[in-house]
């Protein structure tokens, strides 16, 4: 079989690292210039190459872009308001600095059951900031135990489209989804969230400029704790409000238009900023010249993440055209080692190849479904197994990573540290939680 495919996309890699890391190049140029070489080098006419870029671009941003930008603006206006001091403020007088990781994994598990990653992330990193700010220790540290929990559940929970695909896929019962994923979920949580923080050394890293407050608030100045925590959460409480509407209404009921509409992310995110708004401007005083300061900030320094993430997707569209996913899902038939293993062996590469953790779970789902009756494996177990899979090590084709490394504003060497040793630890942990309860269920 022909390991061209996969060499082609290994040296592109290796070769965006070299005009990152070396030469300091713009990370969505180089994207693009690599791009284009690993389409050449993989065969795909040059018409071909500008389609997979286009529809890279669109498809990715189309799903992210407001979601990024949404993201950005409350999380500016929850900083220049003071609602991120007064919620770290309470946590931290509630928990203490000793604690507070523990109250992040909640949270971040919370968030990331409840929304997509990258609403949860976005939201979440401003108060993780400032928490780590009053605490006085590195943001990573924390920022590290929420990005562990907020992947780990998006990854593992319906109604999340991965998870949700795979129950479905399998045939799992999601009760029992739920029930294993937990205990899944919170040894995952802990080894990459809170014991893996304590192992990497030295995280302190300059705050980045997008969410440095530039002055502490008294008491009078802060909304207060509810109205600072009720806004973020906006999204999460509509998004889940809908699913479990939706649970007991008919497919062709007039209601489901209005409420996907409503339920999506972006809408639900706009409604938050518009609350916002109001929340954390007009009513504390502030004038709409000044609200609309801060809105405009937020999106000047958000902006370059969004293309460079664009630029992501269209990496990952070109390696998905060139038939990568493909060629290592034919690899695999023929392997006899068991279902569970396999299943997240062939999720986490072609995570690593394609960048779509989505889209790898469900090849792999794919291939393994039809061993679960003659190999006898729990089809729940199975879920849990593909779904490690897809929240594993990724690098400059996901969209997650760059979203990481340029909003903390970190270096290539620094994302790898962090983003990819938490998403590794939460795989392997997670896998191995997996077989453990393999021999018991």
């Amino acid at each position: 079989m022909n390991s061209l495919p996969i060499i082609w996309v290994a040296l592109g890699v290796f070769v965006l690292l070299i005009l990152n890391m070396k030469f300091k190049i713009n990370g969505m140029l180089a994207i693009l210039l690599v791009s284009i070489f690993v389409g050449v080098c993989e065969g795909l006419p040059l018409e071909a190459i500008g389609k997979s870029i286009e529809n890279g671009v669109g498809s990715t941003l189309g799903h992210l872009a407001l979601i990024i930008l949404f993201g950005a603006i409350l999380g500016k206006l929850m900083v220049d308001s003071g609602a991120a001091q007064r919620v770290s403020s309470t946590l931290l007088a509630k928990f203490g600095p000793r604690k507070v990781q523990w109250a992040i994994m909640v949270i971040g598990l919370i968030f990331g059951l409840a929304m997509f990653y990258e609403v949860a992330f976005l939201i979440l990193a401003p108060l993780v900031i400032s928490i780590a700010r009053e605490a006085k220790i590195p943001f990573l540290k924390l920022g590290i135990t929420m990005v562990a929990a907020a992947t780990t559940a998006h990854s593992l929970f319906p109604p999340q489209p991965g998870p949700t695909a795979l129950v479905t896929a399998f045939h799992a019962d999601m009760g029992m989804v739920y029930i294993y994923g937990i205990i899944v979920a919170v040894p995952t949580v802990i080894c990459s969230g809170i014991i893996l923080p304590k192992l990497l050394g030295n995280l302190d890293r300059p705050v980045p400029s997008l969410l440095e407050s530039q002055k502490v608030f008294t008491e009078e100045e802060m909304p207060g704790f509810g109205i600072s925590l009720l806004v973020p959460l906006i999204p999460a409480i509509i998004i889940t409000c809908v699913t479990v509407i939706k649970l007991f209404l008919a497919d062709n009921n007039p209601l489901l238009p209005l409420l996907n509409f409503i339920g999506s992310a972006q809408i639900s995110m706009l409604i938050a900023v518009l609350v916002s708004l109001y929340a954390f401007g007009i009513l504390r005083g502030k004038s709409m010249s000044e609200v609309m300061s801060s809105y405009s900030e937020a999106i000047e320094k958000v902006a370059l993440v969004v293309f460079i993430i664009g630029a992501g997707g269209a990496f990952k569209q070109i390696i998905m055209d060139t038939g990568v996913g493909d060629y290592i899902a034919e690899m695999m038939r023929s392997s006899s080692i068991s279902p569970l293993v396999m299943a997240w062996f062939i999720t986490v590469l072609l995570r690593l190849a394609t960048g779509a953790g989505t889209v790898s779970a469900i090849t792999a789902a794919g291939i393994v479904g039809p061993m679960i009756h003659t190999f006898n494996v729990n089809p729940a177990l199975m879920v849990l197994a593909t779904a490690s899979g897809s929240n594993t090590l990724t690098h400059v084709n996901d969209a997650a990573f760059w979203l990481f490394k340029e909003y903390f504003g970190l270096s290539m060497k620094d994302t790898f540290k962090t983003w990819g040793l938490l998403e590794l630890t939460n795989s392997v942990v997670g896998l191995g939680i997996v077989l453990l309860l393999s021999l018991i269920v």
